[in-house]
């Protein structure tokens, strides 16, 4: 007689079902943006600091024009963290989104809190007058593109279909671009 009891799954069973653990409610991000952020920051610092990339000229005010593009950033970040929080869901990856945000920024890009994080990085480049944090912006957006925004596109077309897709059709990624 066969046994009526939990089976260990074959190769190809494994294979099926690979993705975010069952029963698990976020978008199963590679990295939490903000610590990438960090990794960027720190990456373009030590390399500043080992072999100096100037590129702005020197009648430029990089200190106060850096502190203003942070300033910008930081502000689209509050704004839409506060919109999120207003809605009543969840800003962080690594929680549950409760519904689909398209007020505040949302209603332009469907990523500000990442927008401003570019900004920041483009920031600390003017700021501190180095290439650097311009060289790391490259591989952090293409981790925030491929390895944060792709898995929670994927995750809130699962969590919430048509909806969810009307409004990745009205809005953009990034928003110009």
């Amino acid at each position: 007689m066969a046994s009526a009891g939990p089976t260990t799954p074959g190769p190809e069973e494994e294979l099926t079902t690979a993705g975010p653990p069952e029963g698990s409610d976020n978008a199963n991000v590679l990295i939490r943006p903000p610590i990438a952020l960090v990794l960027a920051a720190a990456g373009a610092l030590a390399a500043t600091w080992l072999y100096p990339l100037p590129f702005l000229p020197a009648r430029i005010p990089a200190g106060w024009l850096g502190a203003a593009v942070f300033a910008l950033g930081l502000a689209l970040l509050g704004w839409s963290v506060a919109t999120m929080r207003r809605a009543g869901t969840r800003f962080e990856t690594n929680q549950p989104s409760t519904r689909i945000v398209s007020t505040g920024p949302y209603r332009f890009v469907r990523n500000p809190i990442y927008v401003g994080m570019f900004l920041a990085l483009t920031a600390l480049a003017i700021g501190i007058d180095s290439l650097w944090p311009l060289i790391a912006l490259a591989p952090f957006y293409l981790v925030i593109r491929y390895g944060v925004v792709a898995r929670e596109e994927a995750y809130l077309e699962r969590k919430f279909g048509d909806a969810y897709l009307d409004y990745k059709a009205k809005v953009r990624r990034w928003g110009l671009v």
